[in-house]
């Protein structure tokens, strides 16, 4: 594994960057940096800021592992950068990454694929808001849909509510996502070349899995086993994977779904470049699986390079 990694050349590790994600960015691209470097590639980290001195930096890497997460790094944005300049980098492409970053028409996707998603309503305006809540079963989930990490997302119950989520969604985004809320309990399936991991389960004392829940709070729990049935968890990752591949997603990434108190599964949207701290997600499905964060880091890059 470690001559394959070294026949890729130099790695740059592209982490950081512009978005309101930056700090979490900054956290996997250090881990991912450090485990490239035990693994005994030749391995750079770049903070990207999109300025003149970018290429020059791009110029002397031969493959990219992108750690960024949001807006200029998960988008798309980056993706269409190293096409352009002709170097190799993990995960989605260009495509999948703009339309994976979407919320609003990743879920559109997927209503016309006929996979379950909640219930919802695009709104610009807060005129359209009007009777909304009661539409959509008496609470929602407002959501900004470029935004990750829960940034800008709040739950309403009532008109009033609902207004003043509109307001703080609408400091991300100009065009917002009301979504049905779904009762019931929080689980997360990362995908890693073509395979599901052991799914998560989120579980918090606050209303949903918001940014306070996932990177400050120290009461939320991440069960593994996730508690479902063996047919249910095999059920919520065959429906993971094809949702990956409806967006055209590649190598690796993460779905999060809700099952309601029926046991209905309810996707709610698929992250491209997720968290790779320590503490992340992935990191923790995949040791659920038996690999190292190293190992992970390696199968990542050499799948993305399609060596894997």
């Amino acid at each position: 594994m470690n001559q394959q990694l070294q026949a890729l050349g130099k790695i740059g590790v592209l982490y950081g960057g512009e978005s309101a994600e930056r700090e979490i960015s900054l956290r996997s691209g250090k881990a991912v940096f450090a485990a490239l470097q035990n693994l005994g590639a030749d391995v750079i980290a770049i903070d990207v800021q999109f300025n003149d001195d970018l290429f020059r930096q791009l110029r002397t890497i031969d493959f990219a592992f992108i750690a960024l997460h949001g807006r200029g790094g998960e988008d798309g944005v980056i993706q269409g950068l190293l096409e352009i300049m002709g170097i190799p980098y993990t995960g989605s492409g260009v495509a999948a990454s703009a339309l994976g970053m979407d919320k609003l028409r990743t879920k559109l996707l997927w209503q016309g694929c006929g996979l379950p998603t909640p219930e919802f309503f695009a709104v610009t305006e807060a005129a359209q808001l009007n009777g909304m809540v009661q539409k959509l079963g008496g609470a929602v989930m407002v959501k900004p849909p470029h935004e990750g990490s829960s940034i800008g997302m709040s739950r309403a119950t009532s008109d009033a509510e609902l207004q003043a989520a509109f307001t703080l969604a609408q400091k991300h985004d100009s065009e917002i996502l009301v979504e049905r809320w779904i009762e019931g309990q929080e689980f997360t399936c990362a995908v890693l070349n073509g395979k599901a991991l052991p799914v998560i389960r989120l579980k918090t004392p606050h209303l949903f899995y918001d940014f306070d829940a996932k990177y400050q709070a120290n009461t939320t729990e991440y069960l593994i086993p996730c508690g479902l049935s063996a047919e249910q968890e095999t059920q919520l990752q065959a429906l993971s994977v094809k949702a990956f591949d409806a967006v055209g997603c590649k190598v690796w990434g993460r779905v999060d779904a809700m099952v309601d108190k029926q046991g209905r599964i309810w996707l709610l949207e698929v992250n491209t470049v997720p968290g790779m701290t320590d503490h992340s997600l992935v990191p923790m499905a995949a040791k659920a699986a038996g690999l190292s964060f190293e190992q992970l880091v390696a199968n990542i890059a050499l799948g993305s390079a399609g060596k894997i």
